[in-house]
């Protein structure tokens, strides 16, 4: 391979890079606004780097163990409730969900 071929850089509008990111212009801006993904403007063209995309979506990986905060803790024991067979018992396709028991009286 030469030196030309492999400095070739692959350039994403922001419309390709928005799909790709899978986000919305708007977000795809503000990533830029903010610093957290670089872009160029070329007079009134802007574009990324499909390098720098890929590096974005990598550094932007969740850490196993750091959402926690998203999800209500189930206080108490639970049971787990199967669904009728059709697979939308709570909506998640597997048949079944899990509920806090009733308190028993």
């Amino acid at each position: 391979m030469t030196d030309a071929a492999r400095d070739t850089i692959s350039w994403l509008s922001t419309k390709e890079a928005a799909e790709r990111l899978g986000v919305t212009l708007r977000s795809l801006y503000r990533f830029i606004d903010e610093g957290g993904l670089a872009a160029y403007k070329f007079g009134r063209v802007i574009r990324l780097k499909e390098s720098d995309v890929d590096a974005f979506i990598e550094s932007s990986r969740i850490r196993p163990g750091s959402l926690e905060h998203l999800y209500p803790e189930v206080k108490g024991p639970t049971r787990v409730v199967q669904g009728n067979g059709n697979g939308h018992a709570n909506g998640n396709g597997n048949g079944a969900h899990r509920e806090p028991l009733a308190a028993e009286g």
